[in-house]
């Protein structure tokens, strides 16, 4: 079956009669939603009726796979119709976004099938930027990127990369990953002027090696410690790494005369329940004050879970199918705000170009996800039935979860930017001189295990809430 009569359509039935790739195939029938295709033909493929008649059809004809061939559609108009698809045992392909199917300079429409991924299911469209304009200011700019190994880190390497940086720095603790994002880059990209370094944003004398040796331009600090429940157990090392890391950074970006300094930051951030949320709120304080004390252009970013990344629910739902099952949830209510990789890393990156100082840049990611609908998505697209060839079970909040998460503090309010997609959180007033007070008597007990850290983050951060268990 085949899903859409238009244009796209007929290319496909062509190409397949042709003898293209999955040209075993036979169509049977096309589905549109048009009432004037209904009982007509295209490319001598009947238009059997609109998509109420899907799940009609799949028996009828006794359809194997579904191909969504409506390339022009909204996403929110795919996820409906893929929705029902879902409801059949029938394997589904997909012909990408017309977006796509440009960016990727393929004229054979039928080279571009592929299977339907987790991504076609957030019910949104695409963000998208004139990243021109967003990375010329990369051009010819020496940019470090902290935690350049990691999931943001990494992908921001490979865009900033194809923007002729004078130099790109990668600084990350972690060298398997650095490794991985050197050579890839070293392929992709031979003519470029590529540092990798090994270390911590926690070691004072590494990291002002680094920047008194390359005197970056632009820097991205996306080195962070971001597994919650881990940080929940190792609250004080979440305060070393996330905010001190941080501010010896920040330090360094504002003595040795960066032009913008862009804090990767999360919706955690906003009233937290969790210790890493909160040592990201006071990552984001550190930014707006030493943005009114600097020259540096100081921004954070702020957005949601990293459809992907690693350690999110994607990676551990695919290897848990992989094994079997049960898949776990923790709780059948719980819902996230979901955005790609690609789309995180480019609000990160259109964020430094609008940057004026001083802001907290949140998208405008949608509607939240419920991790369920996520799971069952993920079941369904690797041929499977839900609590029938996969269990989900229950297993409850872990420690500092919340049920939802918000994208902004209610006093913070919002701005738009020229970006429809973007806005910028309103900073929150706050005592600076008690603020950096309280970092030092942080700093002089952060060693020692026996004390509470989590006290003095209140102190700071008057909407974290936490638990004394």
């Amino acid at each position: 079956m085949i899903i859409g009569a238009g244009s796209a359509a007929s290319m496909i039935i062509n190409e397949l009669n042709a003898g293209a790739p999955f040209s075993n195939f036979k169509i049977k029938c096309a589905i549109d939603d048009d009432p004037a295709k209904k009982g007509t033909y295209i490319s001598g493929v009947r238009v059997f009726g609109s998509r109420d008649s899907i799940i009609e059809a799949v028996e009828k004809f006794e359809i194997g796979t579904i191909l969504f061939a409506i390339p022009s559609c909204t996403s929110a108009q795919k996820f409906e119709i893929l929705n029902i698809c879902q409801q059949t045992d029938c394997m589904l392909k997909i012909i990408p976004s017309i977006y796509e199917l440009i960016e990727s300079g393929e004229k054979d429409l039928s080279k571009k099938i592929r299977k339907v991924e987790i991504e076609d299911l957030l019910g949104r469209d695409p963000i998208t930027f004139d990243m021109n304009s967003a990375l010329n200011y990369v051009s010819d700019k020496t940019v470090l990127v902290t935690g350049g190994g990691g999931t943001i880190g990494s992908e921001l390497c490979r865009q900033i990369a194809e923007h002729s940086p004078k130099r790109l720095i990668i600084f990350d603790i972690y060298e398997n990953n650095a490794y991985d994002i050197q050579n890839e880059l070293k392929r992709k990209f031979p003519e470029l002027n590529l540092i990798t370094l090994i270390g911590s944003v926690r070691d004072s004398r590494r990291i002002e090696s680094v920047f008194r040796d390359y005197r970056p331009d632009i820097v991205y600090h996306a080195a962070a410690h971001k597994h919650v429940p881990l940080m929940e157990d190792s609250p004080n090392e979440s305060i070393k790494n996330n905010v001190f890391g941080t501010l010896k950074t920040v330090r360094c970006a504002d003595k040795y005369g960066a032009d913008k300094f862009v804090l990767i930051s999360t919706d955690k951030a906003v009233n937290p329940t969790n210790i890493m949320g909160a040592s990201k709120r006071i990552c984001e304080m550190i930014i707006q004050s030493f943005n009114s004390r600097s020259a540096t252009e100081f921004v954070a970013v702020r957005f949601g879970n990293v459809l992907g990344s690693n350690g999110s629910v994607i990676p551990l739902f695919k290897r848990q199918i992989e094994a079997g099952g049960p898949v776990t949830v923790t709780d059948p209510n719980i819902i996230r705000y979901f955005m790609t990789i690609p789309e995180a890393v480019t609000l990160v990156l259109q964020a430094g170009a609008l940057a004026k100082g001083g802001e907290i840049f949140v998208l405008d990611m949608g509607k939240p996800v419920k991790i369920l609908t996520l799971a069952e998505n993920l079941i369904k697209l690797s041929g499977l039935t839900p609590y029938k060839d996969i269990k989900i079970e229950f297993i409850g909040l872990r420690p500092g979860e919340k049920l939802y998460e918000e994208m902004l503090m209610a006093e913070e309010g919002l701005q738009d930017t020229e970006n429809g997609m973007i806005h910028i959180g309103k900073p929150i007033e706050y005592d600076e001189n008690e603020f950096f007070n309280t970092l030092d008597e942080m700093k002089s007990c952060m060693y020692d295990d026996t004390v509470d850290i989590r006290a003095l983050v209140k102190k700071i951060v008057p909407t974290y809430n936490y638990s004394n268990n």
